[in-house]
Parts: C-alpha cells; structure tokens; sequence
C-alpha cells in the first residue's frame, strides 16, 4: 500500500490524474502509472462502465465523465509499449479520504500492465448523453512481488517476452465488428436506448445475468430452461430445448455460455465453449461486451461445430424487444 506522495515520488510522475507519465527527455517518456479505484455500491450503480478487473484484464476507459473523449495526450502515451515496451505500473485505490484506518497509504500496487488492446466505444456520459469514448484493456503481471524503480524498464522487457498476453495474434487483439444484428420485431430503437440497455446490463451480477438469459429464451420460444448450478457449470451456464415455434429446430439443445463482461471474448473463450457441449448440442455465447477478430472467425471455422456469437449491443437489442425489466 502507498501514498499518493509515495507513488508521485518514487516512480517521478505527477501527482494527479488517471495517467501519469515520467518523461526522459521532452519526447521519450520513462514510464507510465495508471491509477484505478475500486468502486464503492453506489458507484457502481451510477457508473455501469467504472474500471474493472475481470480474469487478470484491467478494463480502463479514457479520463472525462461528459463529451466525447480524444485519443491524444497521456492517452496516447499508453499505446506506445507496442514500440518502446515502455513500464506501465498500476495501483487501485481501496478506500477513501474518509476512511481514516488506512491513513495515507490508500493505494495498492497491482504490478506492470501490458497493452493488449484500445477501441471506440459508445457510453452514455452522466448526463445521459450519447458519446464516444476510448476503451483500453491491459494484462495484470502481479508477479514478481516487488520492481525495482531504476530497473522497471528492462524487468516489464523480459516480462513481455515471455508472456502469454504476448503470444495472441494480430486477429486476436482486434475487435471485432457488431457481431449481429438482432431484430425481433419492427421497433426502432435509439442509439441511446440501446446504450442505456447495455450499461443496465453490465451493472448486474454474473448470477443474475445467468438468469436473464434463461427468461430471455423462454420468451423467445425455447423450453425447459434451467441454468446450471454457478461455478461449477463445466463451462454452460444456461440448458434449453427449443420450443413448437422454432420448429425448424424443435427439439434442439441449446447450451448457452454467458459472460457478463466489460472484457473482449476471445478466441480461448470460444474454443473452450466448444469442448463443453455435450454430443449433438449447439452452442451460443452471450456477453454484455464484443468479440476479438479472432473469436469469430474459431466460432466459424471451417470442419467445426458453428456457434452463434451475441454482443452486448445485440443482446441490448433482444431485452428491449422481448421488454424484459433488468433488475
């Protein structure tokens, strides 16, 4: 745990903002210090979008609650590991000002990210407007314990070497485009409608999303929906038979994968739900985020079992039409 002076001290970054930068010289920069905080209830509430760790992925978007957000400044400082493998350390913060247990020393070091990805993103801002954002996604290295500060730059070079963030391919660190584009019925929806829809859902718990995805297929027409037991799912979440009104596929097994992410899916985790299903069974993944280039082109690979691959603004989509309450 260390303070705000502590961090502005040791590592010579400045001692403000959601991105710090340690210059060189006026164009090289040393290194970068990412600052993150755990969100409290109520945060989370207001905020469907606040940052978040999910499977050793820090999901971080761009500093600016309101207007569209620029890929410049300290921002863009963080793409440059691609090139110069520049250190970029992280620490969350656990407790407020008001908490005077903890003292100053309210930030926890997480370790030495690495750059895996950005992207465009649409987020309603906190006045409920529609904008644009810029989304960065990084690889937690929390081992080793300790780094030293004057050998931080050649420890995060052996550490990209070797790690397994490092070995995704091209395909797989791209996102991809809307995945589909699911329409249940005439409605026009807004942009903002749909967004809105989205934040509502990545606001929920991963038990209760589950759920929604069962009530969401039993409206859609398919029977004998029962969620499987949480956490030892052996990788499906969600069984159902599809129902008279599908009938071209009545009859079918449906094994759903669903992920309340904010993350990109990837090749792994499509792969992986593939293995899962049981001997003539389909198979869906559902998520409240996207897909790497990658995930898509494993979901349709020529020889294997096809899955069908639902992004959040898809499933955003599929809520509003069925008009399922999100709780």
């Amino acid at each position: 745990m260390y303070s705000n002076e502590e961090i502005h001290r040791s590592l010579q970054v400045g001692n403000a903002g959601g991105v710090r930068i340690s210059m060189l010289n006026r164009k090289v920069a040393r290194r970068a210090v990412v600052m993150t905080s755990l969100p409290a209830v109520h945060q989370e509430r207001e905020n469907p979008y606040h940052d978040r760790i999910e499977n050793s992925v820090l999901v971080y978007t761009a500093a600016g609650l309101e207007g569209d957000q620029s890929l410049g400044g300290v921002n863009r400082r963080l793409i440059e590991q691609q090139d110069n493998l520049l250190p970029i350390h992280a620490f969350m913060r656990v407790s407020s000002r008001r908490d005077k247990s903890t003292g100053s020393r309210r930030w926890q070091y997480l370790g030495l990210l690495e750059y895996l990805r950005h992207y465009p993103e649409k987020q309603l801002d906190s006045r409920g407007k529609l904008r644009d954002v810029w989304v960065f996604e990084f690889g937690i290295h929390d081992k080793p314990m300790t780094v030293p500060v004057d050998a931080d730059t050649v420890l995060n070079s052996e550490l990209l070497k070797q790690s397994s963030f490092s070995a995704e391919s091209k395909e797989e660190r791209e996102i991809a485009p809307n995945t589909s584009n699911l329409e249940l019925g005439k409605e026009n929806h807004s942009p903002e409608a749909i967004e809105s829809k989205r934040g509502q859902l990545l606001g929920i718990d991963p038990r209760d999303f589950e759920h929604l995805i069962s009530e969401l297929l039993i409206h859609s027409g398919f029977q004998d929906v029962a969620p499987t037991r949480y956490s030892q799912d052996g990788g499906i979440d969600v069984n159902a038979i599809a129902g008279p009104s599908l009938w071209p596929l009545r009859g079918t097994l449906l094994q759903v994968q669903a992920k309340r992410w904010h993350h990109t899916v990837g090749r792994k985790d499509v792969a992986e739900l593939r293995g899962s299903l049981t001997q003539h069974a389909r198979g869906a993944l559902v998520t409240t985020s996207q897909y790497s280039k990658a995930a898509i082109t494993e979901a349709n690979s020529n020889g294997k079992l096809p899955l069908v691959l639902v992004d959040g603004y898809s499933l955003a989509k599929v809520v509003l039409n069925l008009g399922i309450k999100v709780s």
